[in-house]
Formats: structure tokens, C-alpha cells, sequence
């Protein structure tokens, strides 16, 4: 390639990466643009003027949601849900990669089979099975395994095993053969091999599957609406229904929930961010 082409291509590319970061970045900035804005001024003047600004949508948004406790649903949800997925793929993931056996890639087909079926074609076998499923009464008010929390982790981990465990396997495998080797001669188990050797070498997977995880099933809202039936119960995004008229939306207040319910997840990615994105390129030049 000559250098011209390369001084040519270079402003072009530029370009169309901004242009796309703008068209990605403007629906995020013109809800938060108008979640600061009165429904009153914006139905009579219209959205594209710019005026009636006011805080009162947040406030509203917050108590008319009843976003607090809809909070605490989803950290009940998506806590648990977020670490027994990890946990479960790191094990599997572990055993693919660090041992061979015949039926590696069929059990890994397996965990992956869950990602590839739409959840609209389980809703009506998985809602009959959870019917069917007795839990205690102190852990369901149902005594059922429908309209209980546990149910929707339960469900939560199997749909991200697959992707996790997809993951985790083949970070682990760019490990270091002769690091299991050593550990063996000094006489280390298949656990401390997994537990102190494995895990800590891939924390940064971890973390940047973390992120991931906490926003996926944080921002899950199908099997939420179907499986807990009991509004008190939603997490925060099934509760943003609450935020709609009977008659008419007002879009700015929605827009004020929508940014209410955004931070938490935005701001565990900026926690994270410097994990994730070294979980993101571990590896990459490897091979």
C-alpha cells in the first residue's frame, strides 16, 4: 500500500468511525436531553424546541416507579444469577479445556444449544414446568418455582452458561501447558489447579464477562414479566411500565426512569472498565 493511500484512508476512516459513534451516542443523548424537560412545554412547542427544562421528571420517575425497591429486585436477580453463572462456566470451562476427552465438543455444543433458541420457543414448556416445581414456603410465597426470584436466576444462568463457559475455555486453553505440569509434580489436585492456579490467571475474563453478565440479565425483561407475575416483584426494567398512561406516555418521564434505570450498569462499566477491556484483548495476540 502506498503512503498516499494510507494518508487518504486514514481521515476517511476517522470520519465514518465518528459518524457512526454519532448516530450510536444520539438516541442516549436526546433521552437524556429531554428526561430534563416538562411534558406540558414539549407537547405544545414540540420536541425539536428547546426549553422547559425541570428535574421534576426524576423525581416523579422515582416515586411513581417505586424504582427502590424495583432496585433491590434486581440486585437480588442479578447478583446471584451473575456470580453462580461464573462460577459454573469457570468448572466446565476448566475441564474442556484442561483435560481431553472424546466428548469435549459435544458437551460444549450442549452449553452452547441454550443461545441459540429464541426464549419465545421455552416460554410455554418452562411455564409449566416452573407450575410443576414445589418450593418451601419461606423460599416462595407461591411455594412454586413460578412467581419466585429463584426461578428467574435459575433461568438467567442457563441462557449465559453457554456464552460464558464458550469464553472461559478458551482463555484458559491459551494458558500455559507446562504450568499444570509443574503443578502436578508438586502434587497440587485437579481442585488447587482450578481454584489457585486457573482462576487468578483469568481474572481479567472474568471481570470483562462480569460486566457483561450484570448488563444482560440487569436489562433482561421478557422472562422477568413472565415468570414473576407479582408487579412487586420486577426487577427495575420490568417496572418502567408502571411509568406509562393509561391513555397517553409522556416520554420525558419515561426517558428520566429509562436514565435512572441506566446508571447502575453504566457505572459498574466504568468500574470495570479497565478490566474488561483487558479481558477483551487477553489473548489476541497469542498463537
Amino acid at each position: 500500500m502506498m503512503v498516499g493511500e494510507r494518508k487518504t484512508r486514514g481521515p476517511i476512516v476517522t470520519g465514518l468511525v465518528a459518524l457512526l459513534a454519532l448516530i450510536w451516542v444520539f438516541p442516549l443523548f436526546w433521552a437524556v436531553l429531554n428526561s430534563f424537560r416538562d411534558y406540558g412545554y414539549t407537547s405544545s412547542n414540540g420536541y425539536l424546541s428547546f426549553g422547559g427544562w425541570t428535574f421534576d421528571n426524576y423525581q416523579e420517575a422515582w416515586e411513581r416507579g417505586n424504582l427502590g425497591k424495583h432496585f433491590v429486585n434486581s440486585v437480588l436477580i442479578t447478583v446471584p444469577a451473575v456470580v453462580v453463572t461464573l462460577f459454573l462456566a469457570s468448572l466446565v470451562a476448566f475441564v474442556l479445556a484442561r483435560f481431553s476427552y472424546r466428548f469435549n465438543l459435544a458437551l460444549l455444543g450442549v452449553f452452547l444449544a441454550a443461545n441459540l433458541l429464541p426464549p419465545q420457543a421455552l416460554l410455554v414448556p418452562v411455564f409449566r414446568l416452573y407450575r410443576m416445581i414445589p418450593l418451601p414456603e419461606f423460599m416462595s410465597d407461591t411455594e412454586q418455582m413460578l412467581g419466585s426470584f429463584w426461578g428467574l436466576i435459575a433461568i438467567n444462568v442457563a441462557f449465559q452458561l453457554g456464552f460464558c463457559t464458550f469464553v472461559l475455555s478458551n482463555y484458559m486453553k491459551t494458558l500455559p501447558h507446562e504450568l499444570y505440569e509443574s503443578a502436578q509434580l508438586d502434587g497440587a489436585s485437579v481442585w488447587r489447579q482450578y481454584w489457585q492456579l486457573t482462576m487468578p490467571l483469568v481474572r481479567p475474563a472474568l471481570a470483562a464477562l462480569a460486566t457483561l453478565e450484570t448488563t444482560w440479565i440487569y436489562n433482561e425483561f421478557f422472562w422477568a414479566t413472565v415468570l414473576l407475575q407479582d408487579g412487586d416483584k420486577y426487577p427495575i426494567t420490568s417496572a418502567l411500565n408502571r411509568l406509562r398512561g393509561q391513555f397517553f406516555v409522556d416520554y420525558n418521564l419515561l426517558a428520566a426512569g429509562s436514565v435512572l434505570v441506566a446508571l447502575p450498569v453504566l457505572i459498574v462499566f466504568f468500574l470495570l472498565q479497565k478490566q474488561f477491556v483487558s479481558g477483551l484483548t487477553l489473548g489476541s495476540t497469542k498463537g
